[in-house]
């Protein structure tokens, strides 16, 4: 029997990339998953749907819930979640994946992407997340996973793009309040943030294409990290910035050049970590 047999995992974002990859690994121990995102057509530049993403995770031994909705909006979410809980009876994991990038600087940067990131990144994730909580809970090892980095001060990583800097350090102060606002009830809140960048649509198509993906671990190292994380006791993790690498070897897995997207990859370190 799976750590997750039977156990009921809501996130965002997940139909395609690291959200379906994540999806996908906690299916395979039998788990539920209601997956919230906004493609229900194919889009021409990007792979996948919520429904394709939904039939994935039932072959990997899941039982899926396909929702198509937008994050950005409070009826949206609250109706998901509830859907969620008919279904299922319950939530035990909650995965803030969902996320907008533009690395643009201030004077380069529209402001409608500047209010798109941060209605999806830290909205967002506050809004997936308070919605969650009540179900929460009523779990026996409740988790909040979001995919965010650490926070850190340095100038360096404001000064090329501060508007998407703000947006994705929303995220991580979510994590920093809700892990102590939510402590007592043990509910365990936490970020992930990958030590390279990940081979996904948004390296292939921003960060410069095949030899960007050439320098990039696959997202199922990202998987196996949030699948170590929420295995462990609620109410002993909490309120940490988690390094997958560093997540897998806690967990015994050194080795990890299965991951790299191709054989011999000279991988490119993500942004927001310093040397």
């Amino acid at each position: 029997m799976g750590a997750f047999e039977g156990k009921t995992m809501f996130i965002s974002g997940g139909s395609r990339g690291i959200g379906l990859a994540i999806a996908k690994r906690v299916a395979a121990d039998g788990a539920n998953v209601a997956l919230i995102a906004k493609t229900a057509e194919p889009h021409p530049k990007l792979p996948g749907t919520v429904y394709t993403a939904a039939d994935e995770i039932e072959a990997a031994g899941g039982r899926a819930l396909p929702i198509v909705g937008d994050i950005r909006f409070d009826d949206q979410v609250e109706a998901a979640v509830a859907a969620t809980v008919e279904a299922f009876g319950g939530i035990d994991m909650c995965v803030n994946n969902a996320s907008a990038i533009a690395l643009l600087n201030t004077e380069a940067l529209p402001m409608k992407m500047y209010d798109l990131m941060q209605d999806i990144n830290t909205r967002g994730t506050y809004l997936v997340s308070r919605s969650c909580v009540p179900h929460l809970k009523q779990s026996d090892n409740p988790h909040i996973l979001t995919l965010s980095p650490p926070l850190n001060m340095q100038p360096h990583w404001f000064g090329n793009h501060v508007a998407y800097s703000i947006a994705k350090y929303g995220m991580s102060m979510c994590t920093l309040g809700m892990a102590a606002e939510f402590a007592a009830d043990g509910i365990a809140v936490n970020s992930l943030w990958p030590r390279t960048i990940i081979a996904t649509a948004a390296v292939q198509n921003l960060l410069g294409g095949d030899e960007a993906m050439r320098r990039s671990r696959r997202p199922e190292i990202l998987a196996d990290a949030a699948y170590e994380i929420m295995k462990r006791p609620s109410r002993k993790h909490t309120g940490n910035f988690y390094i997958d690498d560093e997540v897998l070897a806690d967990a015994g897995i050194e080795n990890l050049s299965d991951y790299s997207f191709v054989e011999n990859a000279q991988l490119q370190r993500d942004i927001f970590l310093d040397e």
